[in-house]
Formats: C-alpha cells, sequence, structure tokens
C-alpha cells in the first residue's frame, strides 16, 4: 500500500518562500501552500501590501511572515534569503513569482522597460533559485521549485504589445527544464505554472483593452481565472504527491493554449 493520499499533501514542519506574494497570483499559492501546513515567508517591494496580505493568512490561521525587497536587486535577493534561513531555518519551497509587464510596440520598446521586465521576470528567479539551492535546498538533497511562466511563453501573439514579457516568460519556460534537469541529481523538482487571463494589477490593462468578457469567451471553459484556480496545481508541485514531476509547463488558462498555440 502506498501513502494516503491527504499525508501527500501534507506540507506541514515545511517553509515556503514565495516572491511577488502580497497579492494576486502570489497570494493565492501562498494561502493553497499555508493551508497545507507549511510556514510562508512573503516577499515584494511594498511592505504595506505585506503586512496587509501576512494579515489575511494569519486570519486563515496561516503561520506567514514578510520581507520586504527589490527582486531586481540582488543583494536584497540574497538578504530575503538569508533572513528567511535565520528566522525559519530553511527554505523547502520556492515560489518565483514576482514579475512585471510593460506594454509598447517592438519598434518603439524603450530598453529601461526591457531591462525592468527582464530583470523581474527572469533573472530574478535565476538568482532566487541560485541562493535558495546552495543555503537550503542542495544541503538537503531535496526542495520544490515553482516558477511562474505563462501561455505568453508558449506562443506569439498579434494583438498584446508584450515583446519582453513574452520573451521573458519564454526563457521562464527553458531555465524551468533547464535547471531541472542539473538539479534532479540533489532531489530538487523545478516545475512551471503558465496561467492564462486571471484578473490582477498587472493584467487589468489588457483586460479593458479586449474585454474580460471577449477573452473569457475565447476560452474553451469560457471563462477568466479566479482566486482558486492556481492552488490545487501548486500544492501538486510543491508536496510529495508531484515528486516524480519535474521539468514541466503545466497551462492553467481554461484551454486557451490547446486551441490557439498559447
Amino acid at each position: 500500500m502506498g501513502t494516503p493520499v491527504q499525508q501527500l499533501f501534507d506540507l506541514s514542519g515545511q517553509v515556503a518562500l514565495v516572491t511577488g506574494g502580497s497579492r494576486g497570483l502570489g497570494l493565492q499559492m501562498a494561502e493553497a501552500l499555508g493551508e497545507a501546513g507549511a510556514r510562508i515567508m512573503l516577499t515584494s517591494r511594498k511592505a504595506a501590501d505585506l503586512e496587509e496580505a501576512a494579515a489575511q493568512l494569519s486570519e486563515r490561521g496561516i503561520d506567514a511572515r514578510w520581507i520586504a525587497a527589490d527582486a531586481s536587486d540582488p543583494v536584497q535577493i540574497q538578504k530575503v534569503v538569508d533572513e528567511t534561513m535565520q528566522r525559519l531555518g530553511r527554505i523547502d519551497i520556492l515560489v518565483n513569482n514576482a514579475g512585471a509587464t510593460w506594454g509598447a510596440p517592438a519598434e518603439d520598446y524603450p530598453l529601461a522597460a526591457w531591462d525592468k521586465v527582464m530583470n523581474l521576470n527572469i533573472r530574478s528567479l535565476f538568482l532566487f533559485a541560485q541562493a535558495v539551492g546552495k543555503a537550503s535546498m542542495i544541503p538537503k538533497q531535496r526542495g520544490r521549485i515553482i516558477n511562474v511562466a505563462s501561455i505568453a511563453g508558449l506562443g506569439g501573439s498579434m494583438d498584446v504589445k508584450f515583446i519582453a514579457y513574452g520573451t521573458s516568460k519564454g526563457a521562464v519556460v527553458n531555465f524551468t527544464r533547464t535547471l531541472a534537469a542539473e538539479w534532479g541529481a540533489y532531489g530538487i523538482t523545478v516545475n512551471a505554472l503558465a496561467p492564462g487571463f486571471f484578473p490582477s494589477k498587472m493584467t487589468q490593462g489588457v483586460l479593458a483593452q479586449f474585454g474580460a468578457d471577449k477573452l473569457a469567451a475565447a476560452a474553451p471553459l469560457k471563462r477568466l481565472g479566479d482566486d482558486d484556480d492556481l492552488k490545487g496545481a501548486a500544492l501538486l508541485f510543491a508536496s510529495a504527491a508531484g515528486k516524480h514531476i519535474t521539468g514541466q509547463i503545466l497551462a492553467v488558462d481554461g484551454g486557451v493554449s490547446s486551441v490557439h498555440g498559447g
């Protein structure tokens, strides 16, 4: 007989570091991991948002802390990892969710905007993974890394002017596969979630431009993502239930990528 399924999904005693965790998809995933028993460390730039998010999690009985930091700054990234290790003693799960977007036609795209998006959407993922790997996962020969990609990383779009965002999320896809291949020897799984359209601060411009109803109608399930739709997938990748899954990209998009190619 195998392990009881409830035990496979149990994260009791584990620590999850969630970047971009003060709102939206990051907070949704933090909530799922916390409800499964993990202690949560949230990080993002704004202390006030983090304080509010940690309070929301605490109200649900989740042990949640926070550290304000700029994920585009390597020094601050290292500080987050060091402080998490000092305060919580370990990092079992890393959710690389911090990100940004910027809309402009490719021919006029500002270099500063390109660098901002790339630094947050792919460089920070590498730096957080490297720091967490060295501090906790490689020494323990165990870890779970969940990178947040996007269906924008699975294919281009004629309609949305998002050259840096789409490029960065495509990089997240192959970063995930490459790191999974290299770190499997350490017992570390590395997977990515590729969300479709979820109402959030980052997507509000696109939703306003194209219309939420129109975007929902383009999905086979005829809906956008909601406040629960990433929870199960995140918990699968974070838990023992997903211990034999690595290097995979899971689209959580209502079926959009299956019919539109990303």
